[in-house]
């Protein structure tokens, strides 16, 4: 079967075209940070090169050859760029003003047919080390936070990465012929074909990848507090619910700390509303330190906050609470001198987490927290409470 790849590099020219606007789109609903931004300049770059490039041998070599393929490996970095970008990670112009310079002067000095090949490896290698590094990218945020699709970004650049390593391959070893448009272009058409079929698709890929962070961060804000970063009652019962699916037979135990910053009301009427904000940052990060991945820390409203610990029995609840309100005054130690001083009253209650609603598990530890507030706060008080039925 031979391939007409004029038709295919101007097919995918305008598909790129399409999907820049799209990402331009994207950004302009307002619910995204600049980075489509950056893919939709790069899917036009990258349309402008394979439309250029569709041309070749119609239209002056240096339109054709120099100017489109330096577009083309333009669009790719500032894919790269865009990426780094979504990811908070530093943008390194230099390097990509001295990569395009570069890879223009060596198009421009291996002009004809004699030096197609050499062109060709020069090309393929800057496209494949620029995808290898988006790869890298890619598994990076998707590790860190757990993006799904990056994963698909990942396994839909790592291919293209191949396409060109190989194409490179045949051009070290003079198998891609002398023009880009020959009759039969075998298997560098094929591969040429695939690569581009493989752009089309990862820039449908990225706008996946900032509509997922956009959903993870509006759940975010429908399930967490957003001055401490603790959960709210929604994202608790949330996880309650998640246990409850994963083992809804067996028991689940577990303890809860209900917390109470003494003298919080106090403080913040005194001081002003950011001193108490200020406390109450201090108290989650100190609480946080103290605390295991799979612990949770909940904020219940005002200056109370729930703490369950799963698998933790009452004896080891307690040593965790009696860490928790060492850690708090320590912590509030490096403010301005308070009076009086926030300190912790703490109720921690043995539970069953197995079909339990926010409101019953906090009901165990709340006569727990009465007792260490009317006996002079500051202080731990624990009760067993027998396993569920």
């Amino acid at each position: 079967m031979i391939l007409d790849l004029r038709t295919i590099f101007v097919t995918g020219a305008l598909t790129c075209f399409i999907i820049g606007m799209m990402q331009f789109a994207t950004f302009a609903t307002g619910r995204y940070s600049r980075s489509p931004i950056w893919w939709g300049v790069s899917s036009l770059c990258i349309g402008i090169g394979l439309f250029g490039t569709a041309f070749r041998g119609e239209i002056p070599d240096p339109i054709s050859i120099e100017f489109a393929n330096t577009t083309l490996l333009a669009g790719c970095l500032l894919l790269l760029f865009g990426i780094r970008h979504f990811a908070g990670r530093e943008l390194h112009w230099v390097g990509f003003g001295v990569t395009l310079l570069t890879i223009w002067i060596l198009l421009s000095i291996l002009p004809g047919e004699q030096g197609y090949p050499r062109r060709v490896m020069v090309f393929a290698a800057a496209m494949a080390l620029c995808d290898a590094a988006i790869v890298r990218e890619a598994v990076r945020l998707a590790r860190l936070e757990r993006l799904r699709s990056a994963w698909l970004v990942a396994m839909l650049f790592a291919p293209t990465v191949a396409i060109y390593s190989g194409r490179g391959l045949l051009a070290a070893f003079d198998q891609v012929g002398t023009e880009l448009f020959p009759q039969n272009s075998g298997a560098a058409g094929w591969l040429a074909g695939t690569g581009v079929a493989f752009i089309i698709l990862r820039g449908q890929a990225l706008l996946l990848l900032a509509a997922e962070r956009s959903n993870e961060a509006l759940a975010t804000l429908a399930q967490r507090d957003p001055l401490t970063g603790a959960m709210n009652r929604s994202g608790l019962e949330q996880w309650l619910g998640q246990q409850a699916g994963r083992q809804q037979r067996a028991e689940q135990r577990a303890s809860i700390l209900l917390v109470d910053i003494d003298h919080f009301k106090l403080l913040n009427d005194t001081l002003g509303h950011a001193a108490g904000d200020e406390i109450l940052r201090l108290f989650a990060d100190a609480v946080r330190e103290q605390l295991r991945g799979s612990d949770v820390l909940a904020r219940q409203g005002g200056d109370e906050f729930a703490v369950i610990l799963p698998g933790i029995g009452i004896n080891e609840a307690v040593r965790v609470a009696e860490r928790v309100r060492s850690a708090f005054r320590s912590a509030s130690a490096g403010l301005d001198p308070l009076t009086p001083a926030p300190t912790l009253s703490i109720g921690a209650a043995e539970v069953d987490l197995r079909g339990r609603s926010a409101d019953a598990l906090l009901t165990e530890a709340d006569d727990a927290l009465y007792r260490a507030k009317r006996l002079g706060r500051d202080q731990v008080h624990a009760r067993l409470v027998e396993a569920a039925a």
